[in-house]
C-alpha cells in the first residue's frame, strides 16, 4: 500500500508543479516563443484585465500549485511530511470543491458539476483514505510483540 501511496504522490508532485510552472509561463509564453503551448487562462475561464492580475494569476495559481507539487514529491521520501502532505491536499480540494458547490447554490450561477469538481472531490477522497491509513494502520514501529517489549526490562 506505501508504493500505491508514493506512486499517488509522485503522480501528484508532477500534475501540480506542471499546473503551477504553466500558470507562471502563461503571460510571456509568447515572448518565451512557447507558442504551442495552450494558454493557462484560457483553460481555466480567466481573463486579466490589469497588470496585478498576471501577479495573481502566478501567485495563486503559479505559486501556490508548485510548492504543492514540491511537497508532494518531498513526501515521497518521509512518513511524517506524507501524512502532512495527504491532509494538506485533503483540506485544499475539500475547501474548493466546497466554494464550488456554495457557489451554485446562488440562483442563477452555474452548477458546480464538472471536470475540475470531481477531480478535486477523488483527490479529497483518495487523500483523506490515505491520510487515515498512514495515520492509524501504518505504522512499522508496532510490529514488536508486547511480550518481547517486557521481557526486555
Amino acid at each position: 500500500m506505501i508504493w500505491i501511496i508514493r506512486l499517488f504522490l509522485l503522480i501528484y508532485a508532477v500534475l501540480y508543479f506542471g499546473i503551477g510552472a504553466w500558470a507562471i509561463i502563461d503571460p510571456v509564453r509568447d515572448a518565451l516563443e512557447f507558442g504551442d503551448i495552450p494558454s493557462f487562462m484560457k483553460a481555466v475561464g480567466l481573463q486579466v484585465t490589469d497588470t496585478i492580475g498576471y501577479s495573481e494569476v502566478a501567485g495563486l495559481y503559479g505559486g501556490i500549485n508548485m510548492v504543492i507539487g514540491l511537497l508532494c514529491f518531498l513526501a515521497i521520501f518521509s512518513r511524517g511530511i506524507t501524512t502532512f502532505i495527504l491532509s494538506v491536499l485533503a483540506f485544499l480540494t475539500f475547501s474548493i470543491a466546497l466554494g464550488r458547490y456554495l457557489f451554485s447554490l446562488i440562483p442563477s450561477t452555474p452548477t458546480f458539476y464538472n471536470a475540475f469538481f470531481v477531480f478535486e472531490v477523488a483527490t479529497f477522497v483518495i487523500s483523506l483514505s490515505f491520510f487515515l491509513y498512514m495515520k492509524f494502520l501504518y505504522n512499522p514501529s508496532k510490529n514488536t510483540d508486547v511480550k518481547d517489549i517486557a521481557a526486555d526490562q
